[in-house]
C-alpha cells in the first residue's frame, strides 16, 4: 500500500471478540448532527430559491456526509461515545496524506525518506450515511486519526 489517504480504505488493528484483529476501514468519522443540519438548511434554501419543493426530513436523511478526518475537540458530546477502549485502533502506515487547500493539495507525512512502517492512534465505528448522493445510503467502517499532540486517552492502546 503506497499510503493512507482520508476517505479511502486502510488497514487498522482493533480489539475484536477473539482479541486483536486486522480489518480495513475508510478514514473518516460521522459528521456532527449540527454540521449536517446546517448543510441541509443551505441546500434547502438553494432549492427553495429555485422554486423547487423541499421535503426537509428527506433532504436531511439524504444529506451527503463526507465525514470528519480529525478530532479537534474530544470534549464534544459528538465524539465521547467513541473514545472508549472498544473503539480504539492503531493504523499502520508507511506514509499518509492530508489535503491542504492552502498548500495546493496533498501534504505527505512519513517518519523519513525510507518510509518505515509506523502506526498512529485512531478510533473507529460502523456507520451508515450518504457519502455521495449517487451512492445513496451505505454502511461502512470508519476511522479517525487523533489530534496532535496525541492525547493520553488514545496514546495507550
Amino acid at each position: 500500500m503506497p499510503g493512507v489517504f482520508p476517505d479511502y480504505k486502510a488497514p487498522i488493528v482493533r480489539n475484536g471478540a477473539e482479541g486483536r484483529e486486522l480489518a480495513t476501514a475508510r478514514w473518516g468519522m460521522p459528521s456532527s448532527q449540527h454540521a449536517l443540519m446546517e448543510a441541509t438548511k443551505k441546500r434547502a434554501a438553494k432549492l427553495e430559491a429555485k422554486g423547487k419543493p423541499v421535503d426537509f426530513k428527506e433532504l436531511l436523511r439524504m444529506e451527503p456526509d463526507g465525514g470528519t478526518t480529525n478530532i479537534r475537540n474530544v470534549k464534544s458530546k459528538h465524539w465521547t461515545r467513541w473514545l472508549g477502549a472498544e473503539n480504539r485502533c492503531v493504523v499502520p502506515f508507511n506514509s499518509f496524506s492530508e489535503f491542504n487547500k492552502a498548500e495546493g493539495g496533498d501534504i505527505w507525512f512519513a517518519l523519513d525518506e525510507t518510509r518505515p512502517l509506523a502506526c498512529f492512534a485512531g478510533i473507529w465505528t460502523n456507520w451508515t450515511s450518504v457519502r455521495k448522493v449517487k451512492e445513496g445510503e451505505t454502511t461502512k467502517y470508519a476511522l479517525l486519526s487523533a489530534v496532535q499532540p496525541p492525547l493520553a486517552l488514545v496514546q495507550c492502546y
